[in-house]
């Protein structure tokens, strides 16, 4: 095979690869903007779960701090895919120093990094690939968190470990670290706005249970919606880089290619007129 055909064939494969990876890139692109409305629409959730619970714990008191001895257990929210740079490597160094008793690595490309992390691994999980997923993930991990007390239910199984939950923000390069247990660390010093305490239907300690089993699922699908469109934003440059980088590889063999091409051309040329003289 000439130099030019096999020039030509390496073109159609990065031609085909291009395709690919830009396909892979749109998918990203249309998953962010997925993502940020989600995001947003958690977000105020949250934010009004946070607002009723600081009321509630203006008059009834809150459940007694969390022994310093307790098991501080972080959740590190790795990428599930790759193409995502040094997305999982930048988390395990923001854990190095961290005096966890265990960490929770979800995600599978971090999973399989997980001989890099410092504190020990008591439980890996597969991640979210796009945002319909994310909630089946979710009860994964609240199962993984119950199994840490024998036989406990969600509730009290949370109720003595202080759980922090380390993930990328969409902040280029930035980590963020979030409590999620205990919960609502703003009551500290927190004014009353009201005169009066609520009216409650139910005990105020089983109320406040059940308010922190809904703020846990609540948090948690906020801060999965904002690791995920991290992921998507790392992967997007990743690939925009990659796809311009296969523009510039094909325009180079493409010139290298015709100036093959016409090198034979002229060969052939000289082999005719030679084979013209002989006749």
């Amino acid at each position: 095979m000439s130099l030019s055909r096999e020039l030509q064939l390496h073109i159609t494969q990065l031609t085909e690869i291009r395709s690919i990876l830009n396909s892979m890139k749109n998918l990203a692109f249309m998953e962010i903007h997925k993502l940020q409305r989600l995001k947003t629409m958690q977000g105020q959730a949250v934010a009004n779960i946070e607002r009723a619970a600081l009321d509630f714990l203006d008059f009834y008191p809150g459940p007694a701090a969390v022994d310093d001895n307790a098991a501080h257990v972080c959740i590190l929210l790795g990428a599930e895919r790759g193409f995502c740079g040094d997305f999982n490597e930048s988390l395990i160094n923001a854990i190095a120093t961290g005096a966890y008793t265990g960490v929770i690595a979800v995600g599978s490309r971090l999973c399989n990094r997980q001989e890099g992390i410092a504190a020990e691994v008591i439980a890996t999980l597969e991640g979210a690939n796009v945002a319909e997923e994310i909630p089946a993930v979710i009860n994964r991990l609240i199962d993984a968190i119950s199994s840490l007390h024998d036989g406990g239910t969600a509730t009290k199984a949370v109720s003595a470990l202080q759980l922090t939950v380390v993930y990328h923000d969409t902040a280029p390069n930035q980590i963020a670290q979030r409590q999620a247990l205990p919960p609502f660390p703003r009551q500290n010093g927190q004014t009353q706005h009201y005169g009066n305490p609520p009216i409650l239907n139910l005990e105020p300690g089983e109320f406040f249970a059940d308010l922190l089993h809904h703020y846990l699922f609540a948090v948690l699908h906020e801060i999965f919606y904002i690791s995920l469109m991290a992921e998507n934003h790392r992967r997007l440059q990743h690939l925009e880089s990659a796809v311009n980088h296969l523009d510039d590889e094909t325009v180079k063999l493409q010139r290298k290619s015709q100036i093959y091409r016409q090198e034979e051309i002229t060969e052939e040329i000289e082999v005719i007129l030679l084979n013209a003289e002989n006749l």
